[in-house]
């Protein structure tokens, strides 16, 4: 709050801000409260012409500040006092303690525009308004961290908080006595499924059955972070709250471990909004190929196993997992005459997998988080075959996979015995890795691995591979070249290559403005349960589910030259002709749900009538503030980000008997829907309404 009230009368790094003047302030008797009331001078930056016009060169708002100590919370409220007969602009901030750790402060800020009239310049004055407010939005942090370095700079670095005066102290601990401030507790799952209120809530996070320091159900407990995830900052921490709460309410039953998130925040440099995007994108390419599964379902061909010069080879000295690959060794050539693109990606995605799975147990067995893996690569053999094309082909696409979904992985890459053909095939392959992956990379020519600086240094002479000259058997197939007989035609790898492309039960599909996407439904039996599982991968939409009771005609596929969808997926089928009318040919037995970009959204249906059936995913306009038909900020400024009037879903449909019905998708023994088992712990709705069931 002091470095708050540093703004005032006036503040340099707001050069529009000219003066405030004290107009009203109040303090109760404790001092727990304190309101202040300003009236602000401010000069906007609009046109000469324009303040002509309306004939003021000043805009004048009033700001009420009420400061709460008990609490500790500070609202702040402004509103125009200019033209507020024409113009209403109303801003709410709020500062806050973090819920799950004091020592946070949160913050939140919101601001609705309301332009009845001016001039004829209603347009010109909304673009004024944006352009301000979204320039103090972005100095907000800019400025308060100026002034707490000020605070700094003079010595002031704690300000103790408010207690209450003697007195009150005496006639509060007469009735009770006063709760001690705590540590950020975690309410147990339990708590919340049964539906307690907020002081049974606390009663129960206080009894002996809350998780003891230091395990993984203690989120914020200092010592599960210093030993599952690692030196993290206090802004760090807060994004993983943050970015895992968001999480938790759009991505129900599906929420990755804290290692994961982090490896897609540090991928981003922490920036929320980035590393989201990423992260929703993998979360949804992890579902639709099932790669959850790929260790427990997927069986290497022989041929993998019997050529492919990669494995698990112990550890290294930071107790990393180290794979070794012995790429030289290996017939690129072969592998993929013999099995194709497709089946090679699934392989290192396997590969992947497993070194999750390894962290994790090298995290307990070391004591400390372990969240990469080292990669040795051995080099010698390597000549012009490993630059066959399509071997190339195929491994720049390895990378941009592995590239997206497994950030934050590879701690080290260790290239051993690089010859003369490596800088061609560096030149092709480095403009697709990451900086931050690049800088990871120790390149050796030769023997260079063997002196100082070399390959002792990172890992430990008993487990160095005897192929390096080290006294460790390492198990590593050796490679060498795949029999021609084992080669396969073009047409056999294509088709080969489409099944494992197109193994999945999600279909993928695009919904563009104007041009919904539709699943028709053929229902015998009334009282069957339609369920439905989708992601909305890109843009919003709105759901809705009708019913007719004859069938529409063929679908049509969707020939829009401006939205060409290549396969796999993306495709878009509308059903209901122009020329039905709803309540005469067809009728809406859901209300419309919309589905925010990154929403996972799974429910049922029970069906009251046999016959036809409708699900519809349909482009989300965004709508006109319901009271003014006028935009607000918010919604504007969401407008601005959309480049383009086209969605995509991937989605996942299934009718079941009645009987055979438990609650949500999420419990469903027949649906294979792939939950993501990144999560600690899945949960399912218990709730089931009468006629239809949705959850996010």
């Amino acid at each position: 709050l002091q470095a708050y009230e540093r703004r005032f009368p006036t503040c340099p790094l707001i050069p529009m801000f000219v003066a405030s003047d004290t107009v009203n302030e109040y303090k109760s008797e404790d001092e727990a409260i304190h309101v202040i009331e300003r009236r602000c001078k401010l000069d906007i930056d609009a046109p000469r012409l324009l303040k002509k016009i309306a004939g003021v060169d000043y805009v004048y708002f009033v700001q009420k500040n009420s400061l709460n100590r008990r609490e500790r919370t500070l609202h702040i409220e402004a509103y125009n006092e200019t033209f507020s007969n024409r113009v209403i602009i109303n801003e709410h901030c709020c500062y806050t303690v973090h819920p799950e750790n004091e020592d946070w402060t949160c913050f939140e800020q919101s601001a609705s525009l309301d332009i009845k009239s001016f001039f004829g310049f209603e347009s010109t004055v909304e673009k004024i308004a944006m352009k301000q407010y979204t320039s103090n939005i972005k100095k907000g942090k800019e400025i308060i961290e100026y002034y707490l370095k000020q605070l700094e700079e003079e010595g002031i670095t704690f300000v103790p908080r408010w207690t209450p005066p003697v007195a009150c102290k005496l006639e509060s601990s007469t009735s009770h006595t006063r709760r001690p401030v705590s540590p950020a507790i975690n309410i147990p799952d339990s708590a919340t499924k049964e539906g307690l209120n907020n002081k049974e809530i606390l009663n129960t996070s206080s009894s002996p059955s809350v998780p003891t320091a230091g395990t993984p159900d203690d989120k914020l407990d200092a010592d599960y972070i210093k030993r599952y995830l690692g030196d993290l900052t206090p802004m760090q921490e807060s994004c993983l709250i943050r970015l895992r709460q968001w999480l938790q309410e759009t991505h129900k039953g599906k929420i990755p471990k804290d290692e994961h998130i982090l490896r897609f925040l540090r991928a981003r440099d922490f920036n929320i909004d980035k590393a989201r995007e990423i992260l929703c994108q993998s979360l949804t390419w992890r579902k639709q190929h099932q790669v959850d599964y790929i260790l427990d379902t997927w069986n290497p061909p022989q041929v993998l196993q019997d050529y492919y010069a990669g494995g698990w080879h112990h550890h290294d000295k930071d107790g990393r997992p180290l794979y070794v690959l012995r790429l030289g060794q290996m017939d690129t050539k072969g592998l993929v005459r013999a099995l194709g693109e497709e089946a090679l990606l699934r392989y290192v995605l396997s590969i992947n997998e497993e070194g999750l799975r390894r962290c994790e147990e090298n995290t307990k067995v070391f004591g400390r988080p372990i969240s990469s893996w080292t990669c040795l690569v051995d080099l010698e053999g390597l000549n012009m075959r490993h630059l066959w094309r399509p071997g190339v082909k195929a491994l720049l696409r390895i990378i941009e996979v592995v590239e997206a979904n497994y950030p934050e992985t590879l701690g080290r890459l260790l290239i051993l015995r690089a010859p003369r053909v490596f800088p061609v095939l560096w030149t092709l392959v480095s403009p697709f890795i990451d900086d931050n992956t690049r800088k990871k990379f120790l390149i050796y020519a030769g023997n260079d691995y063997q002196g100082p600086g070399g390959l002792l240094d990172y890992i430990d002479k008993e487990i160095i591979p005897d192929f390096l000259g080290g006294e460790c058997m390492c198990e590593v197939p050796e490679g060498g070249l795949v029999p021609k007989s084992l080669y396969r035609t073009a047409e056999e790898l294509e088709n080969e290559d489409i099944k494992l492309w197109t193994e999945t039960i999600y279909q993928s599909a695009s919904v563009f403005k104007g041009s919904p996407h539709e699943v028709l439904i053929q229902i015998v039996d009334a009282s069957s349960v339609i369920t439905w599982d989708f992601d909305v991968c890109k843009g919003d939409i709105v759901f809705n589910i009708f019913h007719s009771k004859r069938a529409p005609q063929p679908p049509k596929k969707d020939s829009l030259g401006a939205h060409s969808i290549t396969s796999p997926g993306g495709n878009n089928v509308q059903l209901i002709d122009k020329v039905w009318q709803l309540g005469r040919d067809y009728s809406m037995v859901e209300s419309p749900l919309i589905c925010k970009e990154g929403e996972s959204v799974q429910g049922s249906h029970v069906t009251r009538w046999p016959g036809f059936y409708i699900l519809q995913w349909k482009f989300h306009s965004m709508p006109a503030c319901a009271a003014t038909n006028l935009p607000r900020v918010d919604d504007v400024l969401a407008s601005l980000q959309v480049s383009s009037h086209k969605c995509k879903v991937m989605y996942y449909t299934e009718v079941i008997g009645s009987e055979d019905f438990r609650g949500s998708m999420t419990s469903l023994e027949s649906s294979h829907s792939g939950f993501s088992q990144l999560s600690a712990a899945t949960t399912s709705s218990s709730q089931s309404h009468s006629s239809s069931m949705i959850s996010r």
